[in-house]
């Protein structure tokens, strides 16, 4: 199970938000100035007297009252996208409706222990994925698209998140196909480390792909691995791996071998990440640490691009310090300025030139996962910067996502750097990821007032 580099320190570098979700404020340091608590309680009163974010919560709410798809174009349930709204459909859904989506992704878990990225009924059409079908799973089929290496750690992340959302502990012990669900979690870590672990340099890879995106840039279609791919290692596979090993670890039952085993994981991929793929000069992630070669011409220097998605993951992940998460909110708001984007949902900066993807959704500056802006990870960063206590910051950072929502009266997918909407308008991530950060900045308002 464990990676083949280890080192002798068994800290667990738990993230604030697993702190936050087991009770603790990490907002919660008192301030004995007089001026300083008043412009909180300002601030906080603020808050709650805003009624965009009331519109825009009881939006999400609505949407994610509707159903568990992407949104309107996507037939299937995704994982990467369900984990990011579980939270709140554990409010406006029946909790065994939602614990049923959860056990589906286990019944098609791979005798590997990989998972799929989304499944549907069987009668629809679908995208034209090579599509996997299992005798014990009648009525369904489901998809993996193998360009990415976040499946398994997002439905560890979604399972943890139901069980704190809703205390329903007996999920872990369901037993699907001679296995329970807790050993298939694990199974699941496991496959990333059987078989996306790259022993030369300590960290998961997957297939190149533009910060968290699941398009590699050499295929037209982009979404699976084969001959042509070009392996790489980014920080938002890495993060999102450590997530759900802190996640795991921290659902109730574990024996104290499997915890310590799994923390001195934890220790290793943290302590590799910052030492092979932060950039303490330029105080940035490394876009890519390629296995073999870049797919990319020479002209272009990944050097210089900065990844906003992989970042807040990172910060999620406990991989930054408090001064560095503030460093790299200031270097957010810049690049938004520099780029004239609409939020810091922007995916990258600068964005990949023209024509280097073969895909043409991304082959063009600004699009899609090259360079547009998406509120479903800049939801995110809204979520860290409460956590951390940038709590004036984050309020400052939301209004845009927030007016957006209201003029264009939907959760769209994307916005063009003219924040104009893209995509899908029932985008379910972004109601989530934006959604849960309006109940935290309610949280921390609510909290200063009393």
């Amino acid at each position: 199970m464990q990676p083949k580099r280890c080192f002798l320190v068994l800290l667990l570098l738990i993230p604030v938000w697993l702190v936050s979700a087991c009770g603790q404020d990490a907002t919660s340091t008192p301030d004995a100035s007089p001026a300083v608590f008043e412009s909180k309680r300002l601030l906080a009163e603020q808050i709650l007297a805003d009624q965009g974010l009331r519109d825009v919560l009881a939006k999400a709410k609505d949407l994610l009252a509707t159903g568990f798809t992407a949104g309107e174009g996507y037939e299937e349930v995704w994982i990467r996208d369900f984990a990011t709204f579980i939270e709140i459909s554990c409010q406006v859904r029946e909790h065994d409706e939602i614990r049923d989506k959860l056990l589906m992704f286990f019944r098609f878990q791979g005798d590997d222990g990989n998972i799929v990225d989304g499944f549907m009924p069987a009668a629809d059409e679908g995208a034209g994925y090579d599509f996997i079908v299992k005798d014990s799973v009648p009525g369904f089929k489901a998809h993996k698209n193998t360009v990415a290496t976040d499946q398994e750690s997002s439905l560890v992340q979604a399972v943890a998140r139901f069980v704190r959302t809703t205390s329903d502990t007996t999920i872990l012990d369901e037993v699907i196909d001679g296995r329970t669900v807790r050993r298939r979690m694990s199974r699941a870590l496991e496959y990333l480390l059987d078989h996306r672990w790259s022993d030369e340099h300590g960290l998961l890879w997957g297939g190149t792909t533009v910060d968290w995106g699941d398009v590699r840039p050499d295929h037209e279609w982009g979404v699976v691995l084969d001959k042509s791919s070009h392996r790489a290692i980014d920080v938002y596979d890495n993060a999102m791996f450590l997530i759900a090993i802190a996640d795991y670890i921290s659902l109730p039952g574990h024996d104290p071998e499997t915890r310590a085993d799994w923390a001195e994981v934890h220790t290793t991929v943290s302590e590799t990440v910052r030492a092979r793929l932060w950039d303490p000069d330029r105080q940035q992630f490394v876009a890519h640490l390629y296995l073999d070669d870049s797919p990319f011409p020479d002209d272009v220097d990944e050097s210089g691009i900065y990844y906003h998605g992989g970042t807040m993951t990172a910060i999620a992940a406990g991989l930054l310090t408090p001064d560095e998460i503030a460093a790299s909110l200031a270097r957010m708001v810049e690049n938004v300025r520099l780029s004239g984007a609409p939020s810091i949902g922007l995916t990258v900066y600068p964005p990949y030139p023209e024509g280097v993807f073969k895909n043409p959704i991304l082959t063009v500056p600004y699009t899609y996962q090259n360079g547009g802006d998406w509120t479903w990870f800049g939801g995110r960063m809204i979520q860290q910067l409460v956590a951390h206590g940038m709590v004036e910051e984050a309020y400052r950072e939301i209004r845009p996502m927030v007016d957006r929502v209201l003029a264009n009266d939907g959760f769209w997918e994307w916005y063009t750097k003219d924040n104009e909407p893209a995509g899908w308008g029932t985008f379910r991530g972004s109601a989530g990821a934006l959604g849960r950060a309006i109940e935290m900045l309610f949280e921390w308002a609510e909290k200063t007032v009393r």
